[in-house]
């Protein structure tokens, strides 16, 4: 399914590296950013989350919470958190339905995989509304973040 800009976001519960349910309702109120990655400890996926990581008073100052979301186990994900001292959440989508429910999984992957998050960006207003949508095909780019600001700009 395409996640279109002006619809409102497909709702989701999923486990933080901390084994806690955290569920998109309960931001409403708030900006959210979620940023979808193919795999934890990849070149690409450290990069993008190490310079949101570097950014984040950005998205702090737009009342916005960034949440990274890969279909990694919530034990992977912790690993990568730790070691790159990341400072916002990481989701475990182990079962892709969320990554599916925002067009953001590739059916096949590198190596035979299958069924990895596709990297992705979304803006959700604090009314539950998606403002910005950003589904990459090539896992080697990284999504507009220039843009991704410009967004939270004008909702803050």
């Amino acid at each position: 399914m395409k996640i279109e800009i002006g619809q409102k976001a497909p709702s989701f519960t999923l486990n933080d590296t901390e084994k806690k349910a955290t569920s998109l309702e309960e931001y409403k109120g708030k900006n959210v950013v979620l940023l979808f990655f193919p795999l934890a400890f990849t070149s690409t996926c450290t990069a993008e989350l190490c310079a949101t990581r570097d950014d984040i008073a950005s998205y702090n100052n737009a009342n916005a919470q960034v949440f990274g979301i890969s279909v990694d186990s919530l034990f992977t994900l912790g690993k990568f958190k730790e070691e790159q001292r990341l400072n916002f959440p990481l989701l475990s989508d182990f079962n892709k339905e969320v990554s599916t429910a925002y067009g953001s999984l590739y059916p096949e992957f590198v190596l035979g995989m299958k069924g990895v998050s596709k990297r992705s960006a979304f803006v959700i207003d604090k009314d539950g509304i998606v403002q910005y949508a950003e589904v990459l095909e090539n896992a080697g780019e990284q999504p507009n973040f220039i843009a991704i600001k410009e967004v939270l700009s004008k909702l803050s």
